[in-house]
């Protein structure tokens, strides 16, 4: 298959996915949260928790649902068994940062830069770059999971050097490769990524189609991706890092948008006068 076509068909599919998840319930279920280094240091268990932030300027917490903890806990034992060692990229995030990510210049340049090369050079409209964002990082807070101390990003190590796993490119690799079932890399990243998938399935979590590196557990992805019926227990929230206790967001800041179109309209903008050799 051609990799643009591939590229724009999984996309497409994501965007069809995303309004599922805006139509599945969520009744949260206000299990707390819980310092993922904390408990991993206090089970004697390594997980790597990278220390700077991402992006250079987005800041990383490590604190997810209990639950989601404890399994993550369950899924690193598992995975040292086998010399592998699981680095946990990036876990709650709050709308604030999730709002500063979805706008930041990486995402814009990356997505822009892609699009214009699904349409061979020709300038996207608004909404379809609109689309393609919404896709490759959460903008409405029902189905941004990592607000809900429910999802984490993940990447791999080899226990002996510490290099990364190949799963076919990086962390926050956005292209055709991106999808977990691209056919655009190597046999041995397919079978790593499976390895994977199954490691992180034995202990609940299921992975977001379209990432390789996105795995949740108890929200609105997760229902939808395992056929569960009842509304998700868990949705986004803020919490007390004194107690863990969770505070719910408000139903009514459910869909904001977290990226606003006038935004994306100023990047366009400014996208095509400088393509064009303007100021």
């Amino acid at each position: 298959m051609d990799p643009r076509t591939y590229w724009a068909e999984q996309l497409d599919e994501a965007h069809a996915f995303m309004q599922r998840l805006l139509a599945h319930p969520i009744r949260e279920a206000r299990e707390p949260m819980c310092s993922l280094t904390r408990l991993a240091r206090d089970c004697g268990v390594r997980i790597d928790c990278p220390s700077g932030k991402k992006l250079g300027f987005l800041e990383r917490t490590f604190w997810v649902r209990r639950s989601v903890a404890e399994r993550l806990v369950a899924v690193a034992e598992a995975m040292l068994e086998h010399d592998r060692v699981l680095r946990v990229e990036d876990a709650w995030r709050s709308i604030d940062i999730q709002i500063q990510g979805a706008g930041c210049d990486f995402i814009l340049d990356t997505v822009h830069r892609k699009v214009l090369w699904e349409r061979r050079g020709e300038p996207p409209g608004i909404d379809l770059l609109m689309r393609r964002i919404s896709v490759l990082t959460a903008t409405t807070p029902k189905f941004a999971n990592h607000t809900s101390g429910s999802a984490v990003d993940i990447s791999v190590l080899r226990r002996n050097d510490g290099g990364d796993l190949d799963r076919g490119g990086p962390y926050l690799e956005l292209s055709e490769k991106t999808p977990m079932a691209s056919p655009f890399i190597s046999e041995q990243a397919q079978r790593n990524r499976a390895w994977i998938n199954e490691t992180m399935g034995d202990h609940g979590f299921h992975a977001y189609p379209y990432e390789f590196w996105h795995y949740s557990f108890g929200d609105v992805d997760w229902a939808v991706l395992t056929g569960e019926e009842r509304p998700a227990p868990y949705g986004p929230v803020d919490f007390s890092p004194e107690t863990g206790a969770v505070i719910p967001v408000a139903d009514e800041r459910l869909l904001e948008p977290l990226l606003p179109r006038e935004r994306v309209s100023e990047y366009l903008e400014r996208a095509g006068r400088t393509s064009s050799g303007g100021p």
